[in-house]
């Protein structure tokens, strides 16, 4: 005799084969603006982490180009603008019950607070050069313990949804589900840079040791995730449609862990003791050049896939900001390894990446803007 099937899995599926986040992106280039019906989604943010990380990525080059400073300090000028801009449309809308509800837009709930962080650093790294040291220290610290919050929330409360309210066919994973984790390995990478500011002894200790701690949250997270995404690719049928750039987060994932622990071991010897701040050092060394030999080989495979569907005709969609952080954060990753090894291989492949990520904003930038003049002249109608 067959036993009872359980209440919890004979519920039918609320993303069906033809419904799901695959199916729609697919389906439907503009996903996003679709399922909100013209409103700002959470996904847009990532206009903000990439412009951000063009920034950040500048001030971590190990060799600069003429008039870099320059041109990184205005577009970080830009990007705090767009965030103010972007928090206050997206606040005035009041629709994150609906979002959280959205088995498609709840996964981008990881990008606004990535956007802060990114910004924070950003304000450290060049804006200090416009606002004083002090002012810029100070804004940091509030947006890295707001981005920080606001990611540890949405790290929990994303697969909270996901196991408990939302439903998912077996092919329904896709990179996007990498963006409620990774908030915390930014935390890490970019909490690293307040470390020497915070007040020696057990504050700076426990700062430290709390962004080690997110690292490790985000890393095993990011893992698990990856393997679920790997998995859908081998067993069903490959990405189309606007959904492929979203591979790319795996990416970008990997490489935040390579500079998060990069810069961790540069500020372990302010609050760890001797051998621990050692071994710091040779963790980013061995465990970064480990991680970003995988990140090769997912940047590798996300390329291959992105030729395949620009070949069929790739549209546009919000997603194609998820070529820019990503590309951006291999950036940091290998300029952090290159730092270290000092080797000149690691920074003409930082310098040429560099290259290949402002020409990608620029192209994302200019597809961005004439979608929102289409948008905006859509809803005016």
């Amino acid at each position: 005799m067959t036993p009872p099937r359980s209440p919890s899995r004979a519920v039918p599926s609320r993303i069906g084969p033809a419904t799901g986040p695959s199916a729609q992106v697919r389906d439907q280039p503009h996903t996003e603006d679709d399922r909100n019906r013209g409103g700002l989604g959470p996904g847009w943010f990532a206009a903000v982490m990439g412009s951000g990380i063009v920034a950040v990525a500048a001030a971590t080059l190990p060799r600069g180009l003429p008039g870099l400073d320059a041109a990184a300090t205005a577009v970080w000028a830009g990007t705090a603008l767009l965030l103010i801009v972007l928090a206050g449309v997206y606040a005035g809308q009041r629709r994150l019950r609906a979002h959280a509800g959205d088995p498609a837009l709840a996964q981008f709930f990881g990008a606004p607070p990535m956007a802060l962080l990114v910004v924070g650093a950003g304000t450290l790294l060049l804006g200090r050069r416009l606002v004083g040291e002090r002012a810029a220290v100070e804004a940091d610290w509030v947006l890295w313990s707001a981005g920080t919050v606001l990611g540890l929330a949405t790290a929990c409360t994303v697969p909270y949804l996901m196991v408990t309210r939302h439903r998912f066919t077996p092919d329904a994973a896709f990179g996007g589900w990498l963006l409620p984790v990774v908030p915390p390995m930014v935390s890490a990478a970019t909490g690293a840079l307040l470390v020497p500011r915070a007040p020696a002894g057990q504050v700076r200790l426990a700062l430290l040791l709390g962004c080690y701690a997110l690292l490790g949250l985000g890393l095993v997270a990011v893992l698990l995730v990856l393997a679920m995404v790997y998995s859908r690719l081998v067993h069903h049928e490959a990405p189309g449609g606007a959904v492929v750039p979203t591979v790319w987060i795996g990416v970008g994932a990997l490489d935040q862990a390579v500079t998060a622990l990069s810069s961790l071991a540069t500020a372990a010897p302010g609050a760890l003791p001797a051998p621990y701040a050692r071994g710091t050092a040779v963790a980013a060394l061995l465990g970064g050049l480990g991680i970003w030999g995988f990140a090769l080989l997912w940047l590798v495979l996300a390329t291959a896939l992105t030729v395949r569907e620009i070949r069929r005709g790739l549209p546009f969609a919000p997603t194609w900001w998820s070529f820019i952080f990503p590309l951006g954060a291999c950036v940091t990753g290998t300029s952090a390894l290159a730092t270290r090894t000092g080797s000149q291989l690691f920074v003409c492949v930082a310098v040429v990446l560099y290259v290949l990520l402002v020409a990608a904003w620029a192209v994302v930038s200019w597809h961005s803007l004439r979608h929102a003049v289409r948008q905006r002249g859509r809803a005016r109608r």
